[in-house]
Formats: structure tokens, C-alpha cells, sequence
């Protein structure tokens, strides 16, 4: 098997399918590399541009804003990590293959090499990261402040660059000669007990923590649900509505990324066709341009993000944050999150205490300024 040809089956890791048009492997592509690097774009720039990451409070009210605001970015850390790894894949490792496709170029062992090298880091980086925020949802749901505030800016920055440098390594290994098996030529079965050893620590691991995170933070949150006296704030519904988001998100990339796992185990007791390898391969990599339309369609405050930064790139030329507005009469419910342990349904809301003094200080409708994402 030589450089210039890479598949066996007329099927290339790099260029898919010889059975179908130059012209149809090039759309689907770069239709892919498209709508997967403006999504996860977007999905980026929306924690960052989104209205409760934006207000600023006053006087003693704005302390308890940066506060949340803090705990908020936190959280949505590492769904910003996903991101990033989706756009890696998104708009470098499909683009690759559509410039192949362009030019007219002989598949390239370098480049194949490079594109399963940033697909596996990006992987690996995306299955430590959806742990850790099935993790960090269950604590800032079902534990206390206390507890959550451990989370600081500095430790969250150490696990980014733990993640990152760990799985660059895993990755990087795979190149060394009967260490890990060979993607492009599939000339090399690998060593079986590394890669079940990885296969345990960097995916059955942290897939089955993740598992765990959400069934009991689910179960906490029913439970809670089901007394009387339990009443949550507004916030307590974001928290808990991101939750399954993030919830979709992992389902959503076990179903892409099971069956070439499944196909991968396979072969290594016996021959897979090329063209259900590289398939199979390529429908998991391309997880990595939907999972932004899926934080869109499930999560509100994403997508009145994806609407605002539409209408700053395509509308207007700056963008207008305007706050909901509650039907008359209805309070909210509270500021402030509230843990679904017991003792914290009792907390009351600094603002809410406050609440008769700013009536007569201000003059404004419930004496406070509602902040939203």
C-alpha cells in the first residue's frame, strides 16, 4: 500500500468514497466544515456575549451579580472547551480533506496522519470535558456554595491545560510503531494492552462517571422537586434546563462516536472493510459540526445568543441586548441560586430582604433590577 494510495477498497480516509462524484465529496465537505465552524463560532461567542454574563448591578446588588456571573463562567468553562475541540475538527481536520478534494491532489499519508492526530485529541479532550461538566452541573445543582466556590478561575485554567496536555500526549503516541494501530494504512494492529488501557482510562472512565453525574443529579433534583416546601428561584430553572442540554450533548456524541468504537473493538480480532472503517469514522468525526445546533434548539439562552449574533453579523453593525419583560404581576421568584440541598431552600434572597428599603429609596418596579441571561 503506497502513499499515494491509502485505502485499499477505493476508500480514503482523507477524500471518503472513490464510488461517489468529485463534486459531492466536496459539497458535503465543505458544507460540513461550514455549518461546523460557524456553529461552534457561535457557540463560543454566546457565553460571552450572553445578557446575564453582561449586566452590572448596583451598590451592594453588585457583588451578588459578579458572583453569579463568576459561577455561571465557570460552569460554562468547559462546555467553551467542547466547543473549541468541535471547532478543531470543524475547521481544520474536514477542511484538509475539501482542499484535497479542490486541488486534485493524491490522497497524502502526512495529511491523513495530521487529520486522525487532531481527531483523536480532539476526542479525547471532548470525552475529559463532558465528565467534568457533568461533574461540575451536579455540584453547582446539588451541593453548597461552599463547595462550589472551589471551583476558582486558576484550578478550572490547571484542569483545561491538564486535559490539553495529557490527551496531546496520548495522542502523539499513537505514531510510535506497534504501539497503537495504524489509521491510514491499517497496517499495524497496535498493542492490545495499550490501547485497552486507554480505551479504559480516557473512555470507559470518564463515560461512565459522566453516566453517574447525571442519573443522581436527576434523582436529586426530582426528589427535591416532590416536597411541598420547595419553591426554586429562576436561576435554580437555568441551572437545571442546562443541565439536560449539556445531558443531549453527551448522548448526542455517544451516538456518533459508539459505532465506529464498536467497529474499532472489531477489528482488532478481525478484518473490517475499509469502506465501514473510514465510514464509519467519518459520520463520528462530523458529531463534531451539530453539536452547536443542538445547544440552539435545546438551550433558550443559546439560542437568543445565536439570534443576537446574527443580527450583529448579518442585521446591524452593533448589537442590542434587550431584557425580557414579565407580565405585569407576576414576581420572580429570586435571584439567587439555591442549592436543592436541605437548609438552603430557606435562604432568602439578600434583594428579597431588601425589597421594602429599595421600594422607597428608588421608586422602581419591586424595588430591584432583574438580570437575565
Amino acid at each position: 500500500m503506497t502513499e499515494a494510495t491509502i485505502g485499499a477498497e477505493n476508500v480514503s480516509p482523507v477524500t471518503l468514497s472513490g464510488d461517489w462524484s468529485r463534486v459531492a465529496r466536496l459539497l458535503i465537505l465543505a458544507s460540513l466544515a461550514a455549518v461546523g465552524s460557524v456553529g461552534n463560532v457561535f457557540m463560543i461567542s454566546a457565553v460571552m456575549i450572553d445578557d446575564y454574563l453582561r449586566k452590572r448591578g448596583k451598590t451592594q446588588f453588585n457583588e451578588i451579580i459578579k458572583s453569579l456571573t463568576l459561577l455561571l463562567f465557570l460552569g460554562n468553562t468547559f462546555v467553551v472547551n467542547v466547543a473549541l475541540a468541535d471547532l478543531l475538527v470543524s475547521g481544520l481536520v474536514v477542511p484538509a480533506s475539501a482542499v484535497v478534494i479542490l486541488a486534485g491532489l493524491q490522497d497524502n499519508l502526512v495529511v491523513c496522519r495530521f487529520q486522525w492526530f487532531l481527531a483523536a485529541l480532539c476526542f479525547l479532550v471532548t470525552v475529559l470535558s463532558l465528565a467534568a461538566i457533568a461533574a461540575e452541573n451536579q455540584a453547582r445543582l446539588c451541593s453548597s456554595p461552599t463547595f462550589y466556590e472551589m471551583l476558582t478561575p486558576s484550578r478550572i485554567t490547571a484542569v483545561l491545560l491538564i486535559f490539553w496536555s495529557i490527551c496531546s500526549i496520548t495522542s502523539g503516541l499513537q505514531f510510535a510503531k506497534d504501539l497503537s494501530f495504524d489509521y491510514c494504512t491499517r497496517k499495524y494492529p497496535g498493542l492490545i494492552p495499550y490501547q485497552a488501557t486507554v480505551a479504559i482510562v480516557f473512555v470507559f472512565v470518564p463515560i461512565t462517571m459522566t453516566l453517574f453525574c447525571y442519573v443522581r443529579t436527576h434523582y436529586q433534583v426530582r426528589m427535591a422537586k416532590a416536597r411541598p416546601n420547595f419553591k426554586p428561584p429562576v436561576i435554580f430553572g437555568w441551572d437545571y434546563a442546562l443541565m439536560q442540554t449539556n445531558m443531549y450533548s453527551f448522548l448526542l456524541f455517544i451516538a456518533f462516536w459508539l459505532p465506529f468504537g464498536v467497529v474499532l473493538a472489531v477489528g482488532t480480532v478481525r478484518t473490517i472493510p475499509d469502506s465501514i472503517f473510514y465510514n464509519f469514522a467519518w459520520v463520528a468525526i462530523s458529531k463534531s459540526c451539530v453539536n452547536s445546533i443542538l445547544y440552539c434548539i435545546a438551550n433558550r439562552h443559546f439560542r437568543g445568543a445565536y439570534v443576537n449574533l446574527f443580527h450583529y453579523c448579518c442585521c446591524k453593525t452593533t448589537v442590542s441586548f434587550s431584557r425580557r419583560q414579565r407580565p405585569e404581576g407576576v414576581r420572580p421568584s429570586g435571584d439567587v441560586r439555591v442549592h436543592i440541598i436541605p437548609g438552603y431552600n430557606m435562604y432568602c434572597s439578600p434583594q428579597r430582604c431588601r425589597e421594602g428599603q429599595s421600594k422607597r429609596s428608588t421608586g422602581r418596579p419591586n424595588g430591584r433590577d432583574v438580570y437575565e441571561l
